[in-house]
């Protein structure tokens, strides 16, 4: 069944339009407390990022669920994979995230884990929109449920995160400048690097409920590279906003993305043995991490673009480690869920034992320039079905002649087809993209 009002990862759009206003979020947690917990049944633990609009929907959560009877525990600022972990520890029968990642802070949304720490399955979701089509019924007086404010929630995290890094090994001697995005993260990761000994210069630490991601974080990494010149850092590290992805910059400026991340992790889990099943990326993953896998005699697998294929992919096949170029890394021998935090621990645990630095240990994978068109449509289809595209993909397929790869991908929310072309030339990837992106046009572009 096609859903109502999730995505691939919650419920997300502009504050105070139809899904992410305070009447719809109260129905919202009503519903999630018929569904997750039922009357009485349960503890539901919330967290949030720093947007102004959090509280706002943290109270019209609190109000639906306590409606439903559900008790709920409040964590306050906690990043996503923060909720995913203490929602295991708590024994909840549900974790809600109210945060819209890396978006702007017009932006906010709703994510979910269940008691396991993971995203919550499909039919779980289409069981929340049911109950939201219904009207809303409060539980007896007596059977309301409870509220309780969690005030070590961030030191619980804390500890749990540095648990991940060897106690064989210390961050000592590392100049480090981690970037929080003004996000979720402010008042965690300086603590976590500090702690395991590294000396920590900390920018994108100063939230005012607007600034979350604004001009910093993974999604713009260039006032960290600038800083890391500035402090002759060894590297820096960028979370998003709710610190679920990272990107790292070596000791040059230079932004080392989640690929060549995976890799250094990769690689790590390899020598130690500890590397079972395939890594996971997605269709957008780079090319030239699929072949620096190979030349490690390493599995590598892809799935549809979004974290929740990832790990339902590394499930089925056993596999502990994926991610995507933006940085989302899911290191499944370690969490539930994509963790900025802990991926960067694994990386720096990494370059440890090898005894190199970033810059070294991801150049052992060389990028295929990548570009990326959208082609608008006058309606949502997929143009690969028609002959005239087929032949302009097996026209540069062919001229690719196996040394890259192409890809046309419909949007899931709006009609756009992502053209994606990777090689070796930069040139010829540039005028192939143009060229696939044309032929899309003029067949059913708007």
């Amino acid at each position: 069944m096609k859903r109502k009002y999730f995505g691939t990862d919650g419920i997300r759009g502009r504050v105070g339009e139809p899904t992410i206003s305070p009447d719809f979020v109260v129905k919202l947690g009503w519903a999630a407390g018929r569904v997750l917990g039922g009357t009485g049944a349960g503890t539901v633990l919330i967290g949030k990022d720093t947007r102004i609009s959090g509280y706002m929907f943290e109270s019209a959560l609190e109000a639906g669920l306590v409606a439903a009877g559900v008790d709920i525990r409040l964590l306050g600022p906690m990043p996503t994979p923060g909720v995913a972990y203490l929602t295991r520890t708590f024994r909840g029968v549900a974790g809600i995230v109210i945060t819209a990642s890396h978006n702007p802070s017009d932006d906010n949304g709703i994510k979910f884990f269940s008691g396991a720490g993971d995203k919550l399955a499909d039919e779980i979701e289409l069981a929340i929109e049911s109950e939201i089509d219904r009207p809303l019924v409060t539980v007896p007086t007596a059977e309301l449920g409870k509220v309780k404010r969690v005030d070590d929630a961030a030191g619980r995290y804390i500890e749990f995160c540095k648990g991940s890094f060897p106690q064989s090994l210390s961050l000592k001697g590392l100049k480090i400048v981690i970037d929080c995005a003004h996000g979720a993260t402010y008042n965690i990761a300086p603590f976590v690097f500090e702690e395991l000994g590294a000396q920590v210069v900390t920018i994108g630490a100063a939230p005012d409920g607007l600034n979350i991601n604004r001009d910093v974080g993974s999604t713009k990494p260039e006032a960290l590279a600038r800083r890391v010149l500035a402090e002759q850092a060894d590297l820096g590290i960028a979370f998003d906003g709710d610190g679920d992805r990272l990107m790292m910059v070596d000791a040059a400026g230079t932004v080392v993305d989640g690929d060549a991340l995976i890799y250094v992790i990769a690689k790590s889990r390899r020598a130690a043995d500890a590397l079972t099943g395939p890594v996971v990326g997605t269709l957008m993953s780079n090319l030239g991490l699929e072949r620096a896998l190979h030349r490690l005699e390493v599995a590598f697998e892809r799935t549809k673009v979004g974290d929740r294929y990832i790990m339902e992919h590394l499930k089925r096949t056993g596999g502990v480690l994926g991610g995507e170029p933006s940085g989302h890394i899911i290191c499944r021998d370690r969490t539930t869920t994509g963790d900025g935090i802990i991926a960067a621990l694994q990386v720096l645990a990494a370059l440890a034992e090898q005894g190199c630095a970033l810059a070294d240990a991801a150049a052992e994978v060389e990028q295929y320039p990548q570009v990326l068109v959208n082609v608008r449509l006058e309606r949502r289809m997929d143009p690969t079905t028609l002959p005239a595209v087929q032949a302009a993909i097996e026209g540069a397929e062919a001229e690719l002649a196996g040394q890259g790869r192409v890809l046309l991908r419909p949007s899931g929310t709006e009609p756009v087809v992502r053209v994606m072309v990777e090689g070796m030339d930069p040139d010829q990837v540039q005028r192939l993209a143009e060229r696939l992106a044309e032929a899309v046009r003029a067949e059913v572009g708007a």
